[in-house]
């Protein structure tokens, strides 16, 4: 968060005001624009301190503060989507299970993620590794039509991995 110096800590002699209502008042001794702050109850705050004179606002600064996080907070959450969302899958999943786990990769897509699903082959499962390519396969069928495989089935040791997004229309 930017650092805005606030009441006492405003250094210039004279401030252009701008009031808690946005109008511009025009330029006023730093005293006489805190002391109209105060009797608002509320905070001077300095927007532009490279401004000859520097740009003060009458604000609540505390909640000021508290909407410029919540902003901030927005802006990161809208950065994060897009991201890669797993969904692991067994050999030895029933139809229900995997119907569930279709479901739920189908709302991962829509919200704009990539979906990976991944089944790992133990002990003697490594040696159907042809079944258990048969339930991605399975399992991508089950996504539809509106999605794209971005990476193919492909397989590492006991690792089988394909990736998936949604279709541009």
């Amino acid at each position: 968060m930017k650092f805005y110096r606030t009441n006492k800590q405003i250094t210039a002699l004279k401030v252009r005001l701008i009031d808690e209502n946005g109008v511009n008042v025009g330029t006023l001794e730093t005293s006489k624009a805190l002391e109209s702050a105060r009797e608002k109850g509320l905070d001077l705050m300095e927007l532009d301190p490279t401004a000859d004179p520097p740009i003060a606002k009458i604000v609540d600064f505390s909640q000021f503060k508290y909407n410029l996080l919540k902003k901030q907070k927005k802006e990161r959450k809208l950065q994060k989507s897009g991201g890669v969302k797993g969904i692991r899958l067994s050999s030895r999943i029933g139809q229900h299970d995997l119907e569930l786990k279709v479901e739920k990769a189908k709302e991962f897509i829509a919200e704009g993620h990539k979906v990976q699903a991944e089944l790992f082959l133990r002990g003697r499962e490594k040696l159907h590794a042809d079944l258990a390519e048969k339930l991605i396969k399975q399992f991508i069928e089950l996504l539809g039509e509106n999605i794209i495989i971005e990476q193919p089935l492909k397989r590492q040791g006991g690792r089988l991995s394909a990736l998936v997004v949604k279709k541009n229309i």
